[in-house]
């Protein structure tokens, strides 16, 4: 069932960009409190978050506010703005997708002065945590959690506790990836993909200072969501990932080892693009 809700401040939408993400607060049952993602008039990504009102069958947003924006550099259509929350729910991670498409463009990933190609890792106010890996630096450098990322659109914590995202890859690489804090994932000068038009790009074992992914996939799934099973209708695949794909028109499954490495276990043809994946209380997908 779909309900409007009113109150959502302007949104810049064409292409990849207008309203991204959104996820419920930690504190959801008690305040109500909702996170979102969304491209804001001239171009930035901001999160917001608000309270979730409801007056019989209408509901509106409420106490309205910024908690971070991006207002170093546009970037133009393409942000991609996932958001989730650490296991403690003191913290949210974010998510920024690079502006290069190709390895050979202008790429934020490396830049440790923008967000581009990074996940971050803020308070819930939208400040830097003090033990953040790169937090002694301040600014856009103490917000970052990871960096060397291409177009990340799922990120989400294990029932262990780790955290995982994946990210499409060129043509070949979609990855896979457990993230450490402060590891570097090596885009754009590492890949396991070509670039548009096939061009080579360095491979990740050619660069044994980057991590690389547990699990990548070429031809490539275009994956978009992600979610980790935690129900009962599927006993044997608690903990394992699963995946949609856009490109891949599939529902794929993951197994994740102790050790940190990721495979394959079941892909289903859905006969269409999958944008998202979610566990309903019953456990059913």
């Amino acid at each position: 069932m779909k309900r409007e809700v009113s109150g959502i401040p302007p949104v810049t939408s064409g292409l990849q960009n207008g309203l991204l993400d959104i996820a419920l607060s930690p504190q959801f049952s008690e305040k109500r409190e909702i996170y979102f993602t969304f491209s804001e008039p001239g171009g930035d990504l901001a999160v917001a978050r608000a309270r979730l009102c409801e007056e019989g069958a209408a509901l509106s947003l409420d106490r309205v506010e910024i908690a971070w924006r991006e207002a170093k550099a546009n970037n133009g259509s393409f942000w991609g703005g996932v958001i989730t929350f650490d296991p403690d729910g003191r913290h949210f991670f974010l998510a920024v997708r690079d502006s290069a498409r190709l390895s050979t463009d202008s790429s934020g990933a490396q830049d440790p002065d923008r967000h581009l190609g990074k996940v971050l890792r803020l308070n819930l106010d939208g400040t830097t945590p003090a033990d953040n890996p790169f937090a002694d630096a301040g600014g856009i450098r103490g917000q970052v959690w990871t960096l060397g990322h291409r177009t990340a659109y799922g990120l989400a914590f294990a029932p262990d506790g780790r955290l995982w995202l994946h990210e499409m890859g060129p043509e070949g690489g979609d990855e896979f990836n457990l993230l450490e804090p402060g590891g570097n994932y090596g885009w754009p000068v590492v890949s396991n993909g070509n670039d548009y038009g096939g061009s080579p790009i360095p491979h990740h074992e050619t660069r044994p200072d980057f991590k690389a992914p547990a699990l990548y996939w070429t031809p490539i799934i275009a994956p978009a969501g992600l979610a980790f099973y935690t129900g009962d209708m599927f006993p044997d695949w608690r903990g394992q990932a699963l995946i949609t794909g856009l490109r891949g028109q599939s529902l794929v499954r993951v197994s994740i080892q102790a050790d940190g490495s990721a495979r394959q276990i079941d892909r289903w043809d859905m006969g269409a693009r999958i944008r998202d994946v979610a566990i309903a209380g019953d456990g059913a997908v």
